[in-house]
């Protein structure tokens, strides 16, 4: 069980709260909701693996049902997780932890927020989130790639209180930037996120 004063779960389920989030599973019914968030181009030109934005509802549905079948079979602590705003359900973003090809060994946190609600802090407090439960599952460290030029994903990554670890093509086919945060090295969300230590 995640538990600290900043994360807690909620029993029998798969949730996360935090002081201003709510990450749950993906269900069938979010496919609008997911699809204003990978719909976007300006969300989708920085995901890892690449992937063209989601064209339409059917394929969102499509993809979310992948996702809750990965979610149901990996068990905790890996997953897809949807992120909303905990005082109106409002989805604002996707959280993900999921083992890294090729070899499946490092495991990532990737987030996507959409872009009407950057700037707030939330993917580094959802990231801070899944980070607790990892570590509160047994995982030591958990990684974050972020593509050449996404700066709003490396300022997230730094937030979230990982190191710069260097550049490698070895994932995704791609050049990324890599970042790591071990559980020694866990903090809690910075004030612009809404709390404080």
């Amino acid at each position: 069980m995640c538990e600290s004063a900043h994360v807690r779960s909620v029993a029998g389920t798969e949730e996360l709260i935090t002081k201003r989030l709510r990450l749950r599973p993906w269900t069938d019914e979010d496919a609008d909701a997911a699809l204003a968030i990978f719909g976007k181009r300006e969300v989708a030109r920085w995901l890892a693996p690449a992937m063209p934005r989601v064209a339409d509802r059917d394929e969102m549905r499509q993809l979310l049902a992948r996702w809750i079948t990965e979610h149901d079979e990996a068990g905790r602590p890996l997953g897809h997780w949807a992120i909303e705003i905990r005082h109106s359900g409002l989805i604002i973003g996707a959280v993900a932890l999921l083992p890294l090809p090729p070899g499946c060994t490092d495991l990532e946190i990737g987030w996507q927020i959409t872009p009407a609600a950057w700037g707030h802090g939330y993917g580094a407090e959802a990231g801070h989130a899944v980070a607790h439960q990892a570590f509160a599952n047994g995982v030591s460290e958990v990684f974050a790639v972020v593509r050449l030029g996404n700066t709003r994903g490396v300022a997230t990554a730094r937030r979230v209180e990982m190191e710069w670890v260097g550049e490698t093509d070895k994932y995704y086919g791609l050049t990324l930037q890599i970042y790591r945060l071990t559980a020694a090295d866990l903090d809690y969300p910075e004030a612009a996120a809404g709390v404080r230590r």
